[in-house]
């Protein structure tokens, strides 16, 4: 089924890197003479269900992402669109202006993504209208009040730290957005459980970080020294 079903990655890079603190985007970053962006760029255009690619960039970069492409001799489709001044709007630009049956969103900003994590996404489609890469909490997790205070305690072996890719129904997650455009929510699945879809959480590993800090860049190099 999954044969006849269009697939669009959507690689989101239009954050503002505050916490990074070097006044610059970290998608640009340099690891081992490649930016960030280049190896989520590289693994969804190496990967066999992915049909083509958007990536969701500010205007003032958008020539920094042309030239990572044609520099790369990406082989796949890659489209470029003008993110919003959220994650949320960013992915909003993005599903509206594609047709595929299928997206799988990732932050550009873990770049050990790999071909295991976009098969499992996209394989467990067939069953589910969401999908999402995460990993079983390592640390107790406490619901406090605002006034951090506790209310509840969650059980370890259920609790997940959610990471990217995620996949999605195009049709669906579109839907969500358009309802609940005013819903402050932190990731796309968040939109789907309002709406009581299931999601299947899929374990990824405790490599797949995000990078937030410059330190991170360092801890990357060293997770792509063990993996070479």
């Amino acid at each position: 089924m999954l044969d006849t079903k269009k697939v669009t990655a959507i690689i989101l890079v239009a954050g503002n890197s505050k916490r990074f603190g070097q006044n610059r985007n970290k998608n640009f970053e340099k690891i081992n003479d490649k930016t960030v962006l280049y190896y989520s760029l590289n693994a969804f255009d190496k990967n066999k269900y992915v049909d083509d690619i958007i990536i969701a960039t500010k205007e003032e970069e958008l020539s920094k992402v042309k030239d990572i492409i044609e520099e790369e001799n990406i082989t796949k489709s890659v489209k470029i669109v003008i993110g919003g001044s959220t994650r949320k709007q960013s992915v909003y630009n993005c599903i509206k202006d594609v047709n595929s049956d299928i997206v799988i969103i990732h932050d550009g900003a873990r770049p050990m993504i790999n071909q295991e994590y976009i098969n499992k996404c996209v394989e467990n489609m067939d069953k589910f209208k969401g999908t999402a890469i995460g990993v079983r909490s390592k640390d107790t997790i406490k619901i406090t009040d605002e006034n951090n205070i506790v209310i509840n305690t969650t059980k370890r072996a259920n609790t997940w730290i959610i990471q990217t890719p995620q996949c999605f129904d195009r049709k669906i997650l579109l839907e969500m957005h358009n309802k609940y455009k005013e819903q402050d929510v932190t990731d796309d699945c968040e939109l789907l459980e309002i709406d009581n879809y299931k999601i299947k959480i899929l374990e990824g590993d405790y490599t797949n970080i995000k990078i937030t800090t410059y330190e991170d860049l360092n801890i990357i190099r060293e997770f792509l020294k063990q993996n070479s």
